[in-house]
C-alpha cells in the first residue's frame, strides 16, 4: 500500500491552525491523532472544528477534517470519498444481532474515507482498514467536506430506496430500513 503524502502543516486556514494548536505539526501525525480519536457522532457536523471539543468523530467528520487539512496545505490530490458498501456481520461484527433480528444479510451503508492514487485510507477507528469494506463496495463518488451532512444523507437514502425496489423480498419501507441502519450505527458506538 502506498503511503499518503506527509507534509508539514502551515497556518493556511482554520483547520490547519486548529491542528497546530493541538501540537500536531505534520499530516501523518494528524492522521494518527484522528484514527486514535473515539468513534462517536459530533454535535455539529457542519463545523468540523467541533471534532476537537467533542473529542470524537465519525467516518464523515474524521475524513472531512483531514481532507480540509490537505486542501489548506495544497494537497488537493487527496480525495474525500463517499462509498456505499454491504455492511454485514463479517465486516462489522458489532451489528450482527441487529441484522439477525431484522432478517437481513447486509444493509447498504454510506462510508467516508480518503483516496490517494487509487488507494483507500480509512482513519475511522484504530483498527479500521480498507480491507474491512473495499471488497463489499457497491459504488463510490468523490465529495467535498461540506457534503457530509444533507447531501450524504440524501444520497444514502436514494441508494437505499433503489436497493429496496430491486429487492422486493425485503419488506421494509425506507423509514423502516433507516431505523434499522440507525440501530446498527448505535451498535458501533456501544462499548
Amino acid at each position: 500500500m502506498k503511503e499518503l503524502p506527509d507534509f508539514e502543516i502551515k497556518q493556511n486556514g482554520e483547520i490547519s491552525k486548529e491542528f497546530l494548536s493541538q501540537n500536531i505539526y505534520t499530516f501523518k501525525d494528524a492522521t494518527v491523532f484522528i484514527k486514535k480519536m473515539k468513534y462517536g457522532r459530533n454535535e455539529n457536523k457542519s463545523d468540523l472544528k467541533t471534532i476537537f471539543s467533542d473529542n470524537c468523530g465519525t467516518c464523515s467528520t474524521k475524513h472531512s477534517i483531514l481532507k480540509k487539512l490537505a486542501d489548506e496545505n495544497n494537497y488537493s490530490e487527496i480525495k474525500l470519498i463517499l462509498g456505499i458498501f454491504k455492511m454485514n456481520s463479517l465486516n462489522t461484527y458489532e451489528i450482527r444481532e441487529t441484522l439477525k433480528i431484522n432478517r437481513l444479510e447486509y444493509i447498504p451503508e454510506a462510508h467516508n474515507y480518503l483516496k490517494y492514487k487509487n488507494e483507500i485510507y480509512d482513519f475511522t477507528k484504530t483498527d479500521s482498514k480498507p480491507s474491512d469494506f473495499e471488497n463489499e463496495l457497491l459504488e463510490e463518488i468523490e465529495i467535498l467536506p461540506n457534503q457530509i451532512t444533507t447531501y450524504k444523507v440524501d444520497y444514502h437514502k436514494a441508494y437505499l430506496e433503489k436497493w429496496l425496489n430491486e429487492n422486493r423480498k425485503i419488506e421494509f419501507t425506507l423509514n423502516d430500513i433507516w431505523k434499522v441502519r440507525e440501530e446498527c450505527i448505535k451498535n458501533l458506538t456501544e462499548e
